[in-house]
C-alpha cells in the first residue's frame, strides 16, 4: 500500500494542507448499508426461526457470538464512514515562508530498557540526522535501564556528534557572534569615560558658547559611532548603559546556546524502592518534568524505529494555522500526529502478521475523518503544552483522591500512566480535554518486528491486557469531553479483544456436530442458504472494498491471526476482571530462537480434533452410515475454513529463518 508523499512535488495543490475522501468511499458506503440490513435480517430470521430448542446449551452461546459479530461489524462499517487522506506542504515550502527563526524546538525521546545498545544508536544516529536546525533538535535517550554500556554509548556519540561538521559550523557562528558583542561591550566601556566627562561638562554653568557648541558635536559623533541618531538627546550614559545591559543578556543567549550545542543526552530515571515506576509511561514522564528537557514539541520513538531526515518537515506544519490579519503563524489545537508504522525486517510471507496496513491505513484514515486518530507510542509528534496541561489536570484528580502519589508526580503527570497501554490512553485524555488529533499516512520511521512467537504473543497480549484495563477504569461511553464519534472509536477498538469468547463458539460447533450430530441451527436448508449466503457475500465485497489496495495477503494473514488469537485474547480479558498483577513486558528486539509449539496447545488441540471430525465423517459416508450427508459437507467446510484460519499461527509456532549457506 502506498503512503501519501509530497515530498517530491509539493506544489501540486494550493494551500499549506489539503484532505479529502479516500477513493471508493461512497461506493463502500452503498455496499455497507446493504450489508448492514442483510446481516440484520439474517440475524431476525436467526432469532426467529432456526434456534434449535433441543440443543440450547449450544444454540445460545452461537446466536449470541452471531450477535456480538454484527455490532462489531456495525462499528467497524461506521468507523470507516469517512476516511481522510491528507497532504501538506513541507516546512520549508510553506506559503508564505514562514522564518526559520520561528521554528520550532523539538526533543526526540529514545525510549528503551534493555535492548542492544547497538540498536539504539542505529535510531539515534538517524535522530541526530534528522534534517532540521542543529540548535532547535535534541535528542535523549531515556534509558529505563540505567545501563552502563548505554550510558557509554551515548557519551561516545555526544562527542561524536560535537566534533561533526554541522555541530562545528553552529560552534563557529555562534564563537563569530559572541566576539562581535565582547568586542561592541569593549567599545562601550571605552568610550563610557568620555561620554561621562562630556556630560559633565554640559551640566557645568561655567561653560557656554562655543565650547558648548564643541561638546554637543562631540556627543553627536559619539552618537552617529553608536548607531544614535537623536541629537537631542542628552542622556547618552543611560543609552550606554541600557545597550550593555541588553548585550549581557546576549552574551548570556550565546551561552545557553554553546552549553546546548551538546544536543545528544543520556536521560535514566531514579527508580526508589516502593514508589510505582509505571513504566514506559514513567520513563517518558520523567523526561518531560526532570527538567532536563524543554522542547516544544516531542518526538516519540520506540528504541528500534528509525526515523527518516524529512520526519519534522513533514509533521510540524500540521500544529500551525497562518494568520491573515497578524501576518503569522500561529499554534492551533493540534495535540499529536501520528505518522504510519512499518518495519525492515519482516520475512518473506510475514509469518508473524505484523504488516499492518489496515490499521495504519484505512482504521486510522478513518479515525482521523472523526478527530479519534490513535497515538501508537511511537513515531509520532507531540504538542508539549497538551501532553503537560491535560496530565496535569489528571494528576491533580489522582492526587485529591490519594495525596500519597505526590511522590509519583514526576512519573505520571504527562503520558497517562493508567494503563501498560499508554499511548491508546493518552489520545484519549488529549482527545477528552478538546484537543485535535491528526493521522498523516505517510512512511516517516522504521522499525523492528518481533521474529519470533514468543516476543510476538507477549506484545499482542501486552496490547489486549492494556486496552482492556482502559475500558474498566477510563470507559469511553462514560468519559467527559469525547464526542459520540470519538466514544465510537475507542470502544470499537476495545470491544474488539472480547472477540476470543465468539471465535471459540464459532470454531468449536462443527467439531462437536462430527462427534455428536448435535446442531445449533434447526434449519440447514434453502431457508438457512437465503439468509445466510447473501448476507455472507455482501459482507466479504464490503470488506474488500475498505480493505482496496492493501495486498490480498496481508488481508488473509490479517483475518487468520484475528481468529487464531483466541485463547491469548480470553487470556487477556480474563487477567484483567479477575484483578491479576499486568506487567509492561518490553518486547524483545532480537530473535528468541526455539520452537513454541508449546506456546499453541489450545489451537492445536482444536485443530487435532477438527480434522479427526472431518476423517470420521469421511470414514462413516464410506461405510454408510452418515446421515443426512450435505449438511456433513457444509460443516466440513466450515471446518476447513476454521483450520485454514489456524494454520497460520501454528506454521509460526515452528518457523525458523532461512539459513544462510556460507561458502
Amino acid at each position: 500500500m502506498t503512503s501519501i508523499s509530497l515530498a517530491k512535488n509539493p506544489a501540486n495543490f494550493t494551500g499549506n494542507t489539503r484532505s479529502h475522501l479516500k477513493k471508493r468511499t461512497l461506493l463502500f458506503r452503498y455496499l455497507a448499508e446493504i450489508n448492514l440490513i442483510f446481516g440484520a435480517w439474517y440475524l431476525l430470521w436467526r432469532i426467529g426461526h432456526s434456534i434449535n430448542f433441543d440443543a440450547l446449551w449450544l444454540s445460545i452461546p452461537l446466536l449470541i457470538a452471531e450477535i456480538y459479530s454484527y455490532f462489531g461489524g456495525v462499528m467497524f462499517v461506521i468507523g470507516l464512514w469517512r476516511p481522510l487522506e491528507r497532504q501538506i506542504k513541507s516546512l520549508d515550502q510553506l506559503t508564505p515562508p514562514m522564518p526559520r527563526s520561528e521554528w520550532a524546538t523539538v526533543d526526540v525521546f529514545v525510549t528503551c530498557y534493555n535492548e542492544p545498545p547497538e540498536i539504539v544508536e542505529e535510531t539515534a544516529r538517524a535522530a541526530l540526522a534528522i534534517d532540521y536546525p542543529a540548535t532547535k533538535l535534541h535528542v535523549y535517550v531515556l534509558d529505563d535501564g540505567n545501563s552502563a554500556d548505554m550510558r557509554a554509548m551515548t557519551e561516545k556519540l555526544c562527542l561524536e556528534d560535537l566534533r561533526s561538521p554541522l555541530l562545528q559550523q553552529e560552534a563557529a557562528k555562534i564563537d563569530a557572534e559572541r566576539a562581535a558583542i565582547i568586542e561592541r561591550i569593549e567599545q562601550l566601556e571605552s568610550l563610557t569615560p568620555e561620554v561621562e566627562a562630556a556630560e559633565q561638562f554640559l551640566q557645568n554653568p561655567a561653560f557656554a558658547g562655543a565650547t558648548e557648541q564643541k561638546a554637543v558635536r562631540f556627543l553627536q559623533r559619539l552618537r552617529q559611532l553608536l548607531g544614535w541618531f537623536h541629537p537631542e538627546d542628552r542622556s547618552i550614559s543611560d543609552r550606554l548603559l541600557a545597550e550593555r545591559q541588553l548585550l549581557e543578556a546576549d552574551i548570556e543567549r550565546i551561552e545557553h546556546q554553546l552549553s546546548n550545542l551538546a544536543r545528544f543526552r543520556y536521560i535514566a530515571r531514579p527508580k526508589p524502592v516502593g514508589v510505582p515506576h509505571h513504566a514506559k509511561a514513567g520513563n517518558l514522564n520523567y523526561a518531560i518534568f526532570s527538567g532536563e528537557t524543554s522542547g516544544e514539541f516531542i518526538l516519540t520513538l520506540d528504541a528500534d524505529h528509525i526515523p527518516k531526515p524529512q520526519f519534522l518537515k513533514r509533521v510540524l506544519p500540521y500544529f500551525y494555522n497562518y494568520n491573515l490579519l497578524a501576518g503569522k503563524y500561529e499554534p492551533n489545537r493540534i495535540a499529536f500526529v501520528q505518522t504510519r508504522q512499518d518495519f525492515y525486517n519482516i520475512p518473506q510471507g510475514d509469518p508473524f502478521g505484523h504488516q499492518a496496513n489496515l490499521f495504519y491505513g484505512p482504521l486510522q484514515q478513518g479515525k482521523d475523518g472523526m478527530n479519534a486518530a490513535f497515538y501508537t507510542g511511537t513515531n509520532a509528534v507531540l504538542r508539549r503544552e497538551a501532553l503537560v496541561s491535560v496530565g496535569l489536570q489528571h494528576f491533580s484528580d489522582e492526587y485529591a483522591k490519594d495525596e500519597k502519589r505526590l511522590d509519583e508526580f514526576e512519573l505520571i503527570g504527562g503520558v497517562s500512566s493508567n494503563s501498560i497501554t499508554e499511548d491508546m490512553n493518552t489520545a484519549m485524555r488529549l482527545h477528552g480535554a478538546g484537543w485535535k488529533s491528526i493521522y498523516h499516512n505517510e512512511l516517516l520511521a522504521e522499525g523492528l518486528a518481533p521474529d519470533d512467537l514468543s516476543s510476538t504473543l507477549k506484545q499482542r497480549l501486552r496490547w489486549a491486557q492494556g486496552t482492556i484495563q482502559v475500558l474498566v477504569r477510563e470507559n469511553p461511553l462514560t468519559k467527559r469531553g469525547l464526542t459520540f464519534w470519538q466514544r465510537l472509536h475507542y470502544f470499537k477498538t476495545m470491544y474488539s479483544y472480547f472477540s476470543g469468547f465468539a471465535t471459540f463458539i464459532f470454531i468449536i460447533c462443527p467439531i462437536i456436530y462430527f462427534f455428536t450430530g448435535i446442531v445449533p441451527v434447526k434449519s440447514y436448508g434453502a431457508d438457512f442458504a437465503l439468509h445466510f449466503f447473501p448476507a455472507f457475500i455482501i459482507n466479504r465485497l464490503t470488506f474488500m472494498t475498505a480493505t482496496w489496495g492493501i495486498p490480498a495477503r496481508e488481508v488473509w494473514r490479517s483475518e487468520q491471526y484475528a481468529i487464531a488469537l483466541f485463547p491469548l485474547l480470553i487470556q487477556a480479558v480474563w487477567s484483567v476482571f479477575t484483578n491479576r498483577p499486568i506487567k509492561f513486558q518490553v518486547t524483545p528486539k532480537q530473535r528468541q530462537s526455539g520452537v513454541y509449539l508449546q506456546l499453541v496447545l489450545p489451537q492445536l488441540i482444536i485443530f487435532g480434533l477438527t480434522i479427526l471430525g472431518i476423517v470420521w465423517s469421511i470414514y462413516r459416508y464410506v461405510t454408510g452410515t452418515l446421515d443426512y450427508p450435505w449438511v456433513y459437507l457444509l460443516n466440513s467446510a466450515w471446518a476447513i475454513y476454521n483450520l485454514s484460519l489456524l494454520w497460520a499461527i501454528i506454521h509460526a509456532a515452528i518457523w525458523q529463518p532461512p539459513q544462510t549457506v556460507s561458502k
